[in-house]
């Protein structure tokens, strides 16, 4: 497998003597991470996976290509939200913002996903929800999952990894997958360059503007709370896992770079968030600049870059 460059001089090396070779290779790695965890699934007899990871970890993209690479193995595969779980916002707990406590595991319909995984493991059905997130309803039995020999349902969300959502299931019907970024890039003194939360809040901060018109300053704001969420709801059971995908690949801070200090440099110094801006600047400034345009169509980051 392709080693992970996690040294900004050595990227910067390789995006300016061969940028094309560098981003295969990174893509390259992150793609035999896949084959080897669809050889453990296919291996392995499991009916279903249970995929969580942090925001901006890239679940989406990977429960995808997942998907894709079990088809090509010639087995079905079906992706499912734990987010179509949820409970009607009335049934909801409200956070200390006075607002529904989306985070909390105790938002989701437990009995019902337990029903269904457990539908399915045993009788190769189950009938699906889908949530309303504009109306705050759930809507049961939307949906139905037939499986046949060798078909795979991929439940992916943040309490995918949780006891409480898989202690039902049979200990065979399952593999539990994470999914992060699990390196931190290092200067040449050693000094941490860039965290594994800040090439993620990097990755939101675009998606963010792109994908749901939010400023910066809004995803600023909401941070503090998704990392409580994590901290809370998440890590305890990153170990749960039966593998560990680390989404990192090393060429972003190239690729983002001209688009997040476009943005970063947006933010007022009257703002509350001015400081932690500036701190991000620093950090994505001493990378080289590689084109957006030079990602692949179906990368990883493209969940992010659009």
């Amino acid at each position: 497998m392709s080693d992970v460059l996690n040294q900004l001089e050595e990227i910067n090396a390789a995006a300016k003597q061969n940028p094309n070779h560098f981003i295969r290779r990174a893509e390259t790695r992150y793609d035999e991470l896949l084959n080897r965890t669809v050889a453990r699934v296919c291996g392995g007899g499991a009916q279903i996976v249970l995929l969580a990871g942090p925001s901006a970890s890239g679940k989406t993209t990977t429960a995808r290509k997942i998907s894709q690479k079990l088809a090509a193995s010639g087995h079905t595969a079906y992706s499912v939200s734990l987010d179509d779980f949820y409970k009607n916002r009335d049934e909801i707990a409200m956070g200390e913002d006075g607002k529904p406590d989306y985070e909390t595991i105790t938002a989701l319909e437990l009995e019902l996903l337990s029903q269904v995984m457990n539908d399915l493991a045993d009788h190769g059905r189950g009938s699906l929800p889908r949530y309303d997130f504009e109306a705050g309803v759930r809507h049961d039995d939307v949906s139905e999952i037939r499986l046949k020999p060798g078909d795979i349902v991929i439940f992916e969300g943040l309490h995918a990894l949780n006891p409480i959502v898989s202690e039902r299931l049979p200990q065979y019907a399952a593999l539990k997958l994470y999914v992060s970024v699990s390196t931190r890039i290092y200067r040449g003194d050693g000094a941490v360059q860039m965290t594994k939360r800040d090439l993620r809040l990097v990755r939101r901060m675009i998606r963010d503007y792109r994908c749901r018109d939010s400023s910066v300053e809004h995803t600023f704001s909401l941070w503090g709370t998704v990392l409580k969420g994590e901290g809370q709801y998440l890590l305890p059971y990153k170990f749960n896992a039966d593998l560990i995908i680390d989404s990192i690949h090393n060429y972003e801070p190239c690729v983002l770079r001209h688009e997040a200090l476009r943005l970063l440099n947006a933010v007022p110094e009257s703002s509350e968030w001015f400081s932690e801006a500036a701190r991000l600047r620093k950090a994505l400034e001493p990378f080289k600049s590689l084109p957006p345009t030079m990602v692949p169509p179906d990368s990883l980051l493209r969940e992010f870059l659009g």
